[in-house]
């Protein structure tokens, strides 16, 4: 079933983990039921072997020092490979670039990665030098494909399924938010962390909170993200 408007793919993966491609300027998603509060333009049945499709759609990319892709593409530079299953992205999607981007800036300390997907932006903190690193995840199966990732290049994670917004969380220099701005927002009044790189937002915004100084943003495609530093009280 193909559904319209500007989804945006990452979130799709997570609702839809049987399957999601782009087609034409809107999304094909793979679920057994029409997707409540989606606009349902058509659905079809589909060949046999759409379970692997999926693949077809995750690229590698470049950012800064890193290649970031899945395990089947060829690549030249030193690199996270991310085998993203059916439920996560491989680096790919400009918030994950963004972030993955201003990271390169900050001078490593301890991190923590709220809502580590993947584990691209924890594996990548690890690599720069950033310790310990703890990746945190509302998904069972978003921690395992973290540990699991960790695992495959090399690097030592600490995953754990938690609720940011909620639980008590590590104490870090730095932190990595790549999520809602509505959850950036909230996350940032209880961050306990120095340094925060948020992004999953539109250019246009920028999280709105108090105690906190902007100090850098990127951009690319008409996503952003953002560079904060705790104020001194």
């Amino acid at each position: 079933m193909i559904v319209g408007g500007e989804a945006e793919l990452a979130l799709l993966l997570h609702i839809f983990p049987e399957g999601v491609e782009e087609l034409d300027g809107a999304f094909a998603v793979y679920a057994d039921e029409p997707p409540l509060g989606f606009d349902v333009i058509e659905a079809t049945d589909v060949a046999e072997g759409w379970e692997d499709r999926w693949r077809e759609f995750h690229h590698g990319t470049k950012v800064g020092r890193f290649w970031v892709g899945p395990p089947w593409e060829v690549r030249d530079s030193e690199a996270i490979v991310i085998d993203p299953g059916r439920a996560f992205g491989t680096g790919s999607h400009p918030t994950t670039r963004l972030t993955l981007e201003l990271l390169q800036t900050l001078d490593p300390g301890s991190l923590l990665d709220v809502g580590c997907g993947s584990g691209v932006l924890s594996i990548a903190a690890a690599k720069l030098g950033f310790a310990p690193v703890v990746g945190v995840d509302l998904d069972d199966a978003a921690v395992e494909a973290t540990t699991a990732n960790a695992r495959a290049n090399g690097v030592t994670i600490e995953a754990r399924l938690a609720d940011a917004l909620t639980d008590e969380l590590p104490r870090v220099d730095v932190a990595l938010a790549n999520v809602a701005l509505d959850v950036v927002e909230r996350l940032l009044t209880r961050l306990p962390a120095e340094r925060a790189v948020t992004s999953g937002y539109m250019d246009r915004d920028r999280p709105d909170v108090t105690g906190w100084t902007h100090l850098d943003r990127a951009a690319a495609d008409g996503w952003a993200a953002d560079v904060f530093a705790r104020e001194l009280s």
